[in-house]
């Protein structure tokens, strides 16, 4: 076991510990930190993420503002624009994005950013954690490098590690602190060092080898979920040529009690990872010279199910003798998932880019994302409009791209002409099925 003055305090809670990024993962975090007894320090260079923190208002809609309030008024949890301050603290966790490029490889801008904003501040005796999802090498390979660039060596001088979020938006099961914390580091004295800090505050560790064990760990387990969606994507396809409802075949196939797991069709993969990380993969594969067929494979298949969406509206407004091509659409549903605003990846974002080009005059409803900016491949400014009994008729075609709860589908179906259904949010209303078409 390490005997170290970091060890001390962590063990005292007197570490102070610093999160870069205060979005979906760094916020959240950063509460549990503050919250188990750390004094915590935020960095962002967004400064209306940090006004708003110092006034105690949450700016993510499933995060409450109460416990946030309450520990910025104590003063257990501040933010700043000014990364300098990382010098004084003892741990600093990174939670930045990590993007695809346009020609979907891995964006390491984020990272590279960050870690050429530390690497003035770098100082003997610290621990630095990644949590970005990433490729198997990017902590040692990357963060590694410039961290290092004022002459401490990592596992030497500092401590470095890798430990994948594994933030879930909405879940009402699961949270920051409930959620088994991987962790990875770049030497054992390392791991042992990150494993006390996150053990410090978060219910249960699970330490790993090495940073790319965790690194690959993460990617694993959303790579799982985008195979297991591409083949139920792929399934509904069929289905819908064979006129078999694939919901009801799902439903069926789930009463067996062992060797099946449930998985959902939808209109795309939507959030941060699931989306992303099987090309993360499957670049990195492309240094070791092996093709990953199989992974690429499900991210095709789900990368082209907003342009299924859209052939299956145009063929249910063709059943009306409409076209597409100055149609009125109604798109339900911006965000990537229920009961959330989180837009990140959002397959809505680009089956409404899509319908537009084609001509459709579009206009969406969405109670959790009341605007749409320009950004992120989508080019549009829209505004959510109400979900209004009395206009719904006034649309030729009713997209129902997330399914939230809030929503009375059965008015819908009931008001609207046509409604492509993407997320079988209608499955319990029986008068108008009619009007109704999978998608």
């Amino acid at each position: 076991m390490v005997s170290s003055p970091l060890l001390d305090r962590i063990k005292k809670r007197d570490a102070r510990v610093g999160v870069v990024g205060l979005g979906y993962v760094g916020l959240p975090l950063g509460m549990a930190f503050a919250e188990a007894g750390f004094p915590v320090m935020g960095l962002d260079i967004d400064k209306r993420k940090i006004d708003k923190i110092e006034k105690g208002e949450s700016y993510i809609k499933h995060i409450p503002s109460a416990p946030l309030a309450e520990l910025s008024k104590a003063g257990k949890l501040k933010a700043t624009t000014d990364f300098a301050k990382a010098k004084d603290m003892d741990c600093v966790i990174i939670c930045v994005p990590t993007p695809l490029t346009a020609s979907r490889e891995p964006d390491m801008s984020y990272i590279i950013q960050t870690g050429e904003a530390l690497a003035p501040h770098v100082r003997r005796g610290q621990l630095f954690i990644l949590e970005s999802t990433t490729y198997p090498g990017t902590t040692e390979e990357v963060l590694k490098p410039l961290l290092e660039k004022n002459g401490l060596k990592a596992g030497v001088d500092f401590h470095l590690a890798f430990s994948p979020e594994r933030e879930d938006p909405g879940n009402k099961s699961f949270n920051t602190k409930t959620i088994p914390k991987i962790v990875g580091g770049y030497s054992p004295e390392c791991s042992e060092v990150a494993c006390a800090l996150y053990g410090s505050a978060l219910k249960e560790v699970v330490p790993v080898s090495s940073t790319r064990v965790a690194e690959l760990a993460k990617l694993l387990e959303n790579i799982f979920r985008c195979v297991n969606i591409a083949m139920v994507n792929e399934m509904k396809m069929l289905c819908d040529r064979m006129n078999v409802d694939v919901w009801e075949v799902i439903q069926a196939a789930s009463t067996k009690p062992f060797g099946f797991m449930p998985f959902f069709p939808g209109p795309g993969l939507g959030g941060h990872c699931i989306p992303i990380d099987p090309f993360y993969l499957t670049w990195k594969a492309r240094e070791y010279e092996f093709h990953t067929k199989f992974i690429e494979l499900a991210g095709e298949v789900n990368w082209q199910m907003p342009y299924y969406v859209v052939q299956r509206t145009m063929e249910a407004l063709n059943n009306q003798r409409k076209t597409l091509n100055g149609s009125k659409v109604l798109c339900i549903g911006a965000a990537y998932k229920k009961d959330i605003d989180d837009m990140r990846e959002s397959p809505s974002l680009r089956i409404m880019t899509l319908l537009k080009e084609k001509g459709a005059e579009l206009e969406y409803h969405d109670p959790y994302v009341p605007e749409l900016h320009k950004g992120h491949g989508f080019n549009m400014e829209m505004k959510s409009v109400p979900l209004d009994v009395n206009t719904l008729g006034q649309y030729d075609a009713v997209l129902i791209l997330t399914d939230h709860s809030n929503i009375d589908y059965a008015s819908v179906v009931a008001n609207a002409q046509v409604v492509i259904d993407t997320r079988n949010a209608t499955k319990g209303v029986s008068k108008g099925r009619e009007k109704v078409t999978k998608a």
